[in-house]
C-alpha cells in the first residue's frame, strides 16, 4: 500500500512530498532543512531510495543534494537542467521503481522553466499521484517569467501545452500535488483551495479551459514583481548548496546590538507587530516570525548583509534561523531574547510608535489634519482600489525610495497589517513619525475613506 506525506514550508508557500511503500520512498522537491524529511521517513520506517527535483528552484535553496548524500539515495534531476554536481539525469518517460509495485515516471512539462519535469506515481499500473512542481498548480500554473524575460511568452505557451499533456495522460481522479502555489511568488496566482485532482483542474484551471492565446495573455497580464532574492536561488541550486548549519547563533548583549546597528547591519525584531510598536530598539526592523519572514526579509535586505535576530524566546530564534536558511540567509551574526529593555544600553530608552485602524485615519482626515497616507501593497492589489490621495510604494521598493515619502506624519497601510508594520519599522528607523494601520483594507471603505479604482 502506498503513502504520500506532505511537508509544508508555510513561510515560503511551498510543499515537499515523501511518497512510497512499506520499505522505500522517494522525496520530491525537498527543503534545505532535510532533518524534517529524515525524521518523517524514520517515523514510517522507510528507506529514502530516491530524491527527485522537478526543476532548479528559483524561490528557495534545495536540500536535495545533501539529502541524497546523507541517505545514499539516487538524486533525480531533469536532464536539461544545467547543474554543476553529479546526479542521475532524468529524461521524459524515464521510470524508476520506488518499491514493489510502485513506479515513478518522468513527464516533461516545460513552462515554469525550460527543463521542468513532473512525476507520475503509479501503483500496479494505476496512477495514484502527480507531483507537478511548478507546472499544474491548484487553479493556476507556475509563473513563466523567472528564467529569462525574452523566454516568458514562449514558456507561457509551453506551460499551456504541459498542462494539457498532464490532463491527457492522467486519469481524472489522480491527485495533483504541486510544490508551489500556497503563498509562493513562484505561482502565477495563489492556490484556490488546499487539494485538487486532474479532473477538477480540467474543469477550472485557465490552462485547461482557455485557448492558448487567451491563456498566455491572461497569465502575462497577471504577473507581479519578482522577489529580489530569487536572483540568488537558481545559481545556488545549480552549483549545489552547502549543507545547512542550524547551530544557535552567538548571544548579543546591548553593547553588541548597538555596535551592529552603528555598523549598518540589520537588527531584525521577530516579535509581534503589536509588541514591536509598543517598544523596540531604535533602528531595528520588525519582521514578524509568524508572518512571511523569509520572503519579505530576503526580498528587502541587501544580499549578504549580516543579520542579528531579536525575539521573545530561543525557540523563536531557532524557527526563524531555520526558515531563513531555506532562502540562503545563513548563520545569523548574533541573537538576543527575553526582555527588550535588556537590548538597549543603560540610560537609553526603547523607541515606539502608535498603531491605528482605518476609522482613526478617517477621523484624522475629517479634522483636516495633514498626513501622508502610504500604501505599501503590490501593484496588483492597488489596482483593485486605493485611498484617494495616498502615495503608493510597494513594500519591497520602500527601502530604496524613502526620499519620495513627503514630510509629515506617515500613516502606512497594507492589506492586513503585517507589511504595514515592516514599512513602519523601516521609516521609524530613519527618524520619521509613523502610524502603523493594523487593519484589513476592506475596513477602509466602511470607515468612510474615499476610494479610487486603479
Amino acid at each position: 500500500m502506498f503513502f504520500v506525506e506532505t511537508l509544508e514550508s508555510e513561510g515560503l508557500g511551498n510543499r515537499s512530498y515523501l511518497a512510497g511503500g512499506p520499505d522505500a520512498a522517494v522525496v520530491v522537491d525537498p527543503p534545505r532543512d532535510i532533518d524534517r524529511i529524515i525524521a518523517a521517513a524514520a517515523r514510517r520506517g522507510v528507506r529514502i531510495a530516491y530524491v527527485a527535483e522537478t526543476h532548479v528552484h528559483n524561490d528557495y535553496v534545495t536540500g536535495g543534494l545533501e539529502l541524497a548524500r546523507v541517505t545514499g539515495a539516487r538524486y533525480l534531476v531533469p536532464a536539461g537542467a544545467d547543474v554543476s554536481f553529479a546526479r542521475t539525469p532524468v529524461s521524459d518517460g524515464a521510470t524508476v521503481t520506488v518499491d514493489e509495485g510502485l513506479t515513478l515516471r518522468a513527464i516533461a512539462t516545460p513552462g515554469h522553466t525550460p527543463h521542468h519535469t513532473s512525476y507520475a506515481l503509479t501503483e500496479d499500473g494505476r496512477g495514484v499521484a502527480a507531483f507537478t512542481g511548478g507546472s499544474l498548480l491548484i487553479g493556476t500554473v507556475g509563473r513563466p517569467d523567472l528564467v529569462e524575460p525574452r523566454l516568458t511568452e514562449q514558456l507561457a505557451r509551453a506551460q499551456h501545452a504541459s498542462a494539457h499533456r498532464l490532463a491527457a495522460e492522467l486519469d481524472d481522479e489522480v491527485p495533483v500535488l504541486p510544490t508551489h502555489g500556497f503563498g509562493s511568488f513562484c505561482s502565477s496566482a495563489q492556490a484556490e483551495g488546499d487539494a485538487t485532482t486532474i479532473g477538477k483542474e480540467r474543469e477550472t484551471n485557465d490552462a485547461l479551459t482557455l485557448d492558448v492565446d487567451r491563456f498566455v495573455a491572461r497569465t502575462l497580464a497577471g504577473l507581479d514583481d519578482v522577489p529580489a532574492y530569487y536572483a540568488h536561488m537558481g545559481p545556488a541550486n545549480a552549483a549545489g548548496p552547502a549543507p545547512v548549519d542550524l547551530t544557535p547563533p552567538e548571544r548579543a548583549d546591548a553593547e553588541e546590538i548597538a555596535s551592529r546597528l552603528a555598523a549598518g547591519e540589520w537588527v531584525v525584531d521577530l516579535r509581534s507587530r503589536t509588541a514591536f510598536a509598543g517598544g523596540h530598539v531604535a533602528g531595528s526592523f520588525n519582521f514578524e516570525g509568524e508572518g512571511k519572514l523569509a520572503t519579505y526579509l530576503a526580498w528587502l535586505i541587501p544580499w549578504g548583509k549580516p543579520v542579528t535576530l531579536l525575539a521573545d524566546t530561543p525557540e523563536q530564534i531557532a524557527a526563524a534561523q531555520r526558515e531563513l536558511a531555506r532562502v540562503g540567509i545563513d548563520r545569523p551574526a548574533a541573537a538576543a531574547t527575553g526582555d527588550p529593555a535588556a537590548w538597549v544600553r543603560e540610560g537609553e530608552r526603547l523607541a515606539s510608535f502608535p498603531r491605528a485602524r482605518f476609522t482613526d485615519l478617517a477621523d484624522v482626515r475629517r479634522r483636516g489634519d495633514t498626513v501622508v497616507v502610504l500604501d505599501v501593497r503590490r501593484d496588483s492589489e492597488r489596482a483593485g482600489g486605493f485611498i484617494e490621495g495616498s502615495l503608493h510604494i510597494p513594500i519591497h521598493q520602500l527601502h530604496g525610495r524613502m526620499s519620495e515619502v513627503p514630510d509629515g506624519v506617515v500613516w502606512v497601510h497594507c492589506a492586513g497589517g503585517m507589511r504595514a508594520a515592516i514599512a513602519a519599522s523601516l521609516l521609524d528607523a530613519t527618524g520619521r513619525d509613523v502610524v502603523a494601520v493594523d487593519d484589513g483594507f476592506d475596513a477602509a471603505a466602511d470607515a468612510g475613506l474615499s476610494l479610487t479604482s486603479g
